[in-house]
């Protein structure tokens, strides 16, 4: 009897990643998270459809849409258990409540659905194990933002790790993953940069407070869109161990979303640089407060915050934009990046613009280090990565490690003996 690994979402693409585990000889069905996408035009993007009466538990990686997005829609009929940390879950409905906000016309479920799903949570802490119907189920950290985890699965027949999106360099926010010789048959891993590495992340940080310091001496302000989740509060955190003495606001759900982190401490590798931060630094409350550095979701200039204090400092040279996350096409991050607008039509801006790359998914070396720490490894399975890049990290592993590998589409069934 084989395990069928049936990919919904994430084949040979990034985001709405789904991954649907058939143990056959016990009839167990496992799904690994259940996400969007957005298409240019905004609309969600779900993943292939399972049935979700025949699903014994979902297990979700961590809180981003593209992970957690769609699975509200699997409560429309069903009570089915959905694993995930504690600190995802509050996460979670934050950031589906706000897409709900933005994009509810296009989705198939509503608050019930969310609240449903909510309701059947059965939280975990890193490191725990969970039993469902004889099919054990360990979280282990994955490095990408606090609370995220690799989700380890042993069947009577096979041993299955899924790492959804991975980090492997310690960072103020969270603890890089650790495998540590870990014994698995079959390694699921995520590819979204397969085929680069990032910068070192000291020399990133030392020229991103090199130019931020340049810009505030000169009486410039200086706008720093970031995701409201985790790159937010990694900045912060950066702010209040470099430059505490900072005139700096947060705004928008990145203050929710600090609020939560300090609450759930344990999670986050320096606890106390966000604390400090959290003392030092300022909420915004109002339109009318002074701001020399603003954090500011969102992270790709669509929408939020950000595009309101964007208008506001456009015009003066001495002020700057620092971009700190991935600018993704078609947004008006990436056009801001490339043309220096952010819609046609409109005059090129004068206040300077950086970007820093702050990522919090691991390069190929650190994925290479990833599946080599692995004992047993029989099979990669490669996902969450586009076309050539999940192409070129599958050849890469095949040359320095020989284990067999493969790449499916949206769709595919891989069938492990």
């Amino acid at each position: 009897m084989a395990i069928k690994v049936t990919v919904l979402g994430g084949g040979r693409e990034v985001g709405r990643a789904a991954i649907l585990l058939e143990d056959e000889s016990s009839g167990k069905r496992i799904l690994l998270d259940y996400g969007v996408s957005f298409s240019e035009d905004d609309v969600p993007l779900l993943p292939l459809s399972t049935p979700p009466s025949r699903l014994d538990a979902i297990a979700v990686t961590h809180a981003h849409l593209d992970h957690v997005g769609a699975a509200p829609m699997l409560y429309i009929s069903s009570r089915k258990p959905i694993i995930m940390t504690e600190l995802t879950k509050e996460f979670s409905r934050l950031l589906i409540e706000d897409m709900m906000k933005l994009a509810g016309y296009y989705l198939p479920f509503e608050h019930l659905e969310l609240e449903t799903m909510l309701a059947n949570a059965k939280t975990v802490s890193l490191g725990d194990e969970v039993w469902i119907d004889g099919v054990a189920m360990k979280f282990i950290n994955a490095g990408h933002i606090p609370g995220s985890s690799m989700i380890y699965i042993e069947t009577k027949s096979k041993r299955i790790v899924y790492t959804g999106d991975i980090n492997t360099i310690d960072t103020r926010l969270v603890r890089g993953a650790r495998v540590d010789g870990l014994d698995a048959d079959v390694l699921i891993i995520e590819s979204t940069y397969g085929n680069i590495d990032h910068p070192e992340r000291r020399r990133v940080e030392d020229k991103f407070i090199e130019c931020l310091k340049d810009v505030i001496e000169n009486g410039g302000v200086a706008l720093i869109p970031a995701f409201a989740l985790g790159r937010s509060q990694e900045i912060l955190a950066l702010l209040a161990e470099r430059m505490p003495y900072a005139d700096v606001y947060y705004d928008g759900m990145a203050r929710r979303m600090m609020d939560i982190m300090l609450s759930h401490s344990r999670y986050i590798n320096r606890p106390e640089l966000l604390e400090k931060a959290a003392r030092l630094f300022t909420q915004v409350q109002g339109t009318g407060m002074r701001k020399k550095i603003l954090v500011s979701p969102a992270g790709m200039l669509k929408g939020g915050p950000s595009l309101y204090y964007l208008k506001r400092i456009w015009n003066e040279r001495k002020n700057a934009v620092f971009l700190v996350s991935y600018q993704a096409p078609t947004t008006p991050g990436r056009k801001l990046l490339s043309e220096g607008v952010i819609e046609d039509g409109m005059p090129r801006i004068k206040a300077r613009v950086y970007w820093f790359d702050f990522s919090s998914h691991a390069g190929v070396s650190g994925l290479i280090s990833i599946v080599k720490s692995f004992r047993s490894l029989e099979k990669v399975i490669v996902v969450h990565g586009n076309d050539s890049t999940a192409y070129d990290f599958a050849y890469r592993i095949k040359e320095e490690t020989g284990i067999d590998v493969e790449v499916p589409e949206n769709g595919q069934t891989i069938y492990i003996e």
